[in-house]
């Protein structure tokens, strides 16, 4: 691509050299940090029947959930629950949602349980987040009972109100309320590679290692996004655009960020409940990435960042292997 930008009379800009804090498995690991910032969130937990109808329930919430740039929250599965950690003693699936703020965390909760859940066979939704850490309270249940148009009838267990709402296979058992935490969105790195089956199969390894994190979601498709942006665009309407500095087929037309055999670019996203899971998460996930060094196509690791302008909570990759 140098070669034939250069061709055509193009500009070639410099490209921006790697600082390398180590290396894993000969995987050179760039000195950055990974940039996050402030979401709120809450834990909802779907039960079923059967787990495959939980499951149903669980996708359908979490569907265009990927990015809060244009869908409004970010969403996705946690983990699978078993009929010990759930409280009707059925199978489970807990999952997690995050907005930029309070207002917006309670519109999707309600819009996602109401027309996901709600509408799914056998189905039932709970509160995840532990009264203890909860800094707010979000209407659950007490938001949906009004679909019952008056035949809805609450019950007080333990100290919980829950709502049951007739519906045609028999009644939706809904929690009153949920917890609202302060949770972080934003976590990630990138995998450097020679190819895209190089990228794919690196980027697959470490989604499946980090899915057995708690308290984090990956929420864009399969764990993975190709199209990671940048702040601001040349066109006044959007307020991201393509990270041009990593896509291999700009090399030599703008200012690349790409060492010499990289042909491929993707990202991982992590949003979690608290700091600390990130971490472990990014650590687990670039672990795994890097297993096969160099021989598997892996050439480089890095993170997306801002200066530290766009959110207070930095992930040091170097830390994270210290």
């Amino acid at each position: 691509m140098r070669a034939r930008a250069a061709s055509r009379g193009a500009r070639v800009p410099g490209t921006i050299v790697m600082k390398v804090a180590g290396e894993l498995d000969g995987v050179p690991v760039e000195d950055t940090f990974a940039e996050a910032f402030g979401m709120r969130a809450t834990r909802l937990v779907i039960t079923g029947e059967t787990r495959a109808w939980a499951r149903h329930a669980a996708v359908a919430a979490t569907g265009f959930a990927t990015s809060v740039i244009a869908c409004g929250c970010e969403a996705g599965i946690e983990r699978e629950l078993s009929v010990r950690e759930t409280p009707d003693g059925r199978p489970g699936i807990s999952i997690l949602i995050f907005a930029m703020s309070s207002k917006d965390l309670q519109k999707h909760l309600e819009r996602r349980t109401g027309q996901c859940v709600l509408t799914c066979p056998t189905t039932a939704a709970f509160n995840g987040v532990p009264n203890e850490v909860a800094h707010e309270w979000l209407q659950l249940g007490g938001a949906l009972r009004y679909f019952g148009d008056g035949w809805q009838i609450s019950k007080l267990i333990g100290g919980k109100r829950y709502w049951r709402i007739p519906v045609m296979d028999g009644e939706f058992v809904c929690e009153e309320k949920a917890g609202l935490v302060k949770g972080i969105g934003g976590g990630n790195f990138l995998i450097l590679a020679a190819d895209g089956a190089s990228a794919r199969s690196a980027a697959e390894r470490a989604v499946a290692a980090m899915r057995k994190v708690r308290n984090v979601i990956l929420p864009f498709p399969g764990g993975v996004v190709r199209s990671g942006s940048k702040v601001g665009s040349k066109y006044k309407t959007l307020i991201a655009s393509t990270n041009d500095a990593y896509c291999p087929t700009l090399v030599g037309l703008t200012r690349s960020a790409l060492p010499e055999g990289a042909g491929a670019v993707l990202e991982i996203v992590i949003d979690g409940l608290d700091a600390g899971s990130i971490a472990k998460a990014m650590d687990v996930g670039i672990r795994a990435a890097c297993r096969g060094g160099t021989g598997a196509g892996v050439v480089g690791i890095t993170a997306g960042n801002y200066g530290g302008k766009l959110g207070p909570h930095h992930f040091h990759l170097k830390e994270l292997f210290a």
